[in-house]
């Protein structure tokens, strides 16, 4: 797909606004589609993964290599170093930037990526930088101090299970940093977190967006996901991970919490084998998998893309996508 078209006008009531968002499952082909939407179209890519973001994490991550880019702007990729806690705030401070340097360019921004909590947030302008009380860093300090004992993760888990059992449906027991915030959110407000995020989706979309998400029929996702983590070991995976243990990062740090890197940690810690390591990294990108749609089918306006549909051809995929947006605002 070579013909590149005129830069496309939002609708009058978006102030200006026009946003694709191209998401999906991991391993479904975000990179390829989204390369093919923004070559045609004067785009430009911003990186809505919560992993590619840090330096030096390429091969787990799947970073998109220069190559891959074939020459389209990519932003918030590989721009902070791995010792730094990204969170849902520093990604909209970020990508909202990075969306307003695309639209003084007469561009359009295409957003791209699986990590559906920061796409809700940019899209529709959650506050995420109320400054926390001296009651609620007591508290998190207090849970904190729970995880650090002997099977305290599994306990807070269970807790959080207990008293916001919606909220483990997007959690993982792993990410002790988010359970802890969803407690911490559930005692100081006697509401579960999840309830309170379902009443920010229902406010108005800070962009005129299309929101499409890429889809696959589950065993031929699954098997994708497994042939990419065996490809991502052939690629050097391990010796990634433990350069990165080398440089002194270990698993307290959010950068080591991703899939491939935790796991890859307990094998070089001498507590798995690596045999079970690479068994992991695939069952746990699967259920990771099954989150991300379970996320986004409770999204509003999405639009489903089973690319099956499309003989998995992602120039055919991209002009459909394409086709879809000048309908809207053409």
């Amino acid at each position: 797909m070579t013909q590149e078209m005129d830069f496309i006008k939002p609708h009058p009531t978006a102030a200006e606004k026009p946003l694709i968002i191209i998401a999906g499952p991991t391993a479904v082909g975000k990179t390829a589609v989204s390369v093919a939407v923004a070559r045609a179209m004067h785009g430009e890519c911003i990186s809505a993964d919560s992993v590619q973001i840090y330096q030096g994490l390429d091969i787990g991550s799947a970073k998109v290599t220069r190559e891959e880019m074939q020459g389209v702007p990519h932003h918030l990729i590989d721009v902070i170093p791995p010792t730094v806690n990204y969170d849902a705030a520093m990604f909209q401070r970020m990508a909202g930037a990075a969306i307003k340097d695309v639209y003084e360019r007469k561009h359009i921004p295409i957003l791209v990526g699986g990590t559906g909590f920061y796409i809700q947030g940019l899209l529709y302008g959650i506050d995420f930088t109320e400054e926390p009380s001296e009651e609620q860093l007591a508290l998190r300090r207090k849970l904190e101090e729970q995880a650090a004992l002997p099977g305290g993760p599994e306990k807070l888990y269970a807790e959080l299970m207990r008293v916001d059992p919606a909220s483990t449906v997007k959690i993982h027991a792993h990410n002790v940093r988010r359970v802890i915030r969803a407690l911490e959110f559930y005692h100081l407000h006697g509401t579960p977190i999840s309830r309170h995020n379902a009443e920010e989706r229902k406010k108005s979309p800070v962009y005129d967006s299309m929101f499409f998400v890429l889809t696959d029929d589950r065993e031929a996702l699954y098997q994708r996901i497994n042939n990419r983590v065996d490809l991502m070991m052939q690629q050097g995976l391990l010796n990634e991970v433990q350069r990165l243990r080398d440089m002194g990062l270990d698993r307290s740090l959010t950068s080591m919490q991703g899939i491939g890197y935790k796991e890859l940690l307990e094998y070089l810690d001498g507590n798995i084998s690596l045999e079970d390591a690479v068994e992991l990294i695939k069952k746990h990108s699967r259920n990771y998998a099954k989150r991300q749609l379970t996320w986004f089918r409770r999204e509003r306006d999405v639009i489903w893309v089973n690319i099956k549909d499309f003989d998995y051809k992602k120039d055919s995929i991209a002009k459909w996508i394409i086709e879809k947006c000048m309908n809207q605002w053409g």
